[in-house]
């Protein structure tokens, strides 16, 4: 497997047959390497946690352009199509799809899900969720998308026992640094930690220090990848 951190929470995964975008924001992402035709290169499935814009971005163009599915909660992926969207896969927690390729489940995350159109009305746009990727010969992958911490998290674990684990560390708007490292340590036995959400914008931590300091001394390898960098795992 090859990860690619695109800035704030969108992540690029390569796996055999398939190349998956995970909440492809890239204009308007200030930490975005800003090269958009190798982000979407060979992307095949675009999946998105949830239905806020710093998450689903540029997700209606990439997919016009490459025709990749677009997999989400059934209320935000039925906005998209009537977007233009054409091809979609509505899931919802609990939920797992085989693509082929990899199968992914939904898990729940604590947070919100909507858009506010040009009119200043605000759309519902389904529930927020946590990803759980399965490919054959690679780690399983949980991707926790915009979350505080939950007790059930240990039940994630118990379900999927993810190897590799993506959790928003950047506070405000999901937990912090400490509390993240405070799930990674007590819910989960996650070989490799990536942390993600921070130091895009001035509103979440810039750094990742506090989720190192929590880390320390922990079996689990936390690898805070430069943006644009490409990770073997």
């Amino acid at each position: 497997m090859k990860l690619t951190w695109l800035g704030h929470a969108a992540f690029r995964i390569e796996i055999k047959d398939a190349v998956i975008l995970i909440d492809p924001f890239f204009t308007g992402n200030p930490k975005f390497p800003g090269d958009h035709a190798a982000a979407r290169e060979g992307v095949t499935h675009i999946v998105l946690t949830h239905g806020h814009g710093d998450h689903v971005g540029d997700t209606v163009s990439i997919a016009k352009a490459t025709g990749a599915k677009v997999i989400g909660d059934a209320d935000l992926v039925s906005f998209l199509a009537r977007q233009g969207v054409a091809n979609v896969d509505p899931m919802n927690s609990g939920g797992t799809v085989d693509q082929g390729p990899f199968r992914i489940s939904y898990t729940v995350a604590h947070h919100s899900s909507a858009m506010i159109d040009d009119n200043g009305v605000s759309h519902s746009l389904g529930h927020p969720h946590g990803v759980v990727i399965r490919a054959p010969g690679e780690k399983t992958l949980y991707h926790a998308g915009d979350t505080d911490i939950f007790s059930d998290m240990a039940l994630i674990d118990e379900i999927y026992q993810p190897k590799i684990g993506i959790l928003p560390i950047g506070d405000r708007f999901t937990m912090g640094g400490a509390v993240a490292a405070m799930a990674a340590r007590r819910f989960f036995h996650f070989e490799t930690v990536i942390p993600g959400h921070y130091a895009s914008f001035p509103m979440v931590d810039a750094t990742a220090d506090a989720f190192l300091e929590g880390m320390k001394g922990a079996a689990t390898k936390v690898v805070v990848p430069t943006v644009g960098e490409t990770l073997t795992l």
